[in-house]
């Protein structure tokens, strides 16, 4: 009985370390397999950052392209349609705003050359109007020295044997130099001339030798200045018998 029980007991012991030996087996193929397992991981992170930077932009391309695809496939027809017609609302406004600041530019452009225009006629009829200021200030001159050479005139042909007379002359002399300068001239017509209404003053008609309607006698020589007549001549016209 004694040797029986010890056969037991070692048989029990054999089963318990037979046990022990498949269980360090089984949990060594597991730390294995475990290794082998981080190993693949590792290399499949390194391939992935190889690959990366090449495959990364056509990535996001894709992802774009997608994401668009999906904004249209999430909308209707109808509401594409609306947005469509509201693009070319805001684009025909624009070009409507546009044309009418084109209209605008053209019109203050007119009106710039419009009012520069003005200002030049403004310039030019202010110039104008002091010269011709200018011109009749001196042709009042000139006629109110017409009458002084009228009177220096006289004077020499009345008193011919007077001892004034060298010093009239000469002051009658100086007079027509200075209208000489002013660009005046003596209107006198021979007799047998034919009259001008513009340049003659006709004082009576008589009987003399010259033809009919042309000037018979000089009463009083005229003046123009500048081909301006500034008094006419004063004459007398023969009535041709």
């Amino acid at each position: 009985m004694t040797t029986n029980d010890g056969s037991d007991g070692d048989a029990a012991d054999a089963e318990s370390t037979d046990s022990e030996v498949d269980a360090g087996a089984d949990a060594e193929r597991e730390v294995e397999r475990k290794e082998s397992a981080s190993g693949d991981d590792a290399d499949g992170e390194r391939v992935a950052e190889g690959g990366g930077t090449e495959a990364g932009g056509a990535a996001e391309e894709t992802a774009e392209s997608e994401t668009l695809r999906a904004r249209v496939a999430e909308r209707s027809p109808d509401a594409i349609a609306r947005e469509i017609a509201a693009l070319r609302e805001r684009a025909e406004a624009a070009e409507r705003a546009a044309a009418e600041r084109a209209e605008e530019v053209e019109e203050l452009e007119t009106t710039v050359k419009r009012k520069q225009a003005d200002l030049q006629n403004y310039k030019q009829r202010t110039e104008q109007r002091r010269e011709e200021r200018a011109a009749r200030a001196t042709e009042d001159l000139v006629a109110r020295l017409l009458g002084v050479r009228d009177d220096l005139q006289r004077a020499v042909e009345q008193d011919e044997d007077a001892d004034i007379r060298p010093g009239v002359e000469s002051t009658l002399d100086e007079l027509d130099r200075v209208l000489a300068e002013e660009n005046v001239s003596a209107i006198e017509p021979d007799p047998g001339a034919e009259v001008d209404p513009q340049r003659h003053e006709v004082l009576l008609r008589t009987d003399a030798e010259q033809p009919a309607e042309t000037v018979a006698e000089l009463y009083r020589p005229g003046y123009e200045m500048a081909g301006k007549v500034l008094r006419p001549a004063q004459v007398t016209v023969s009535d041709g018998t």
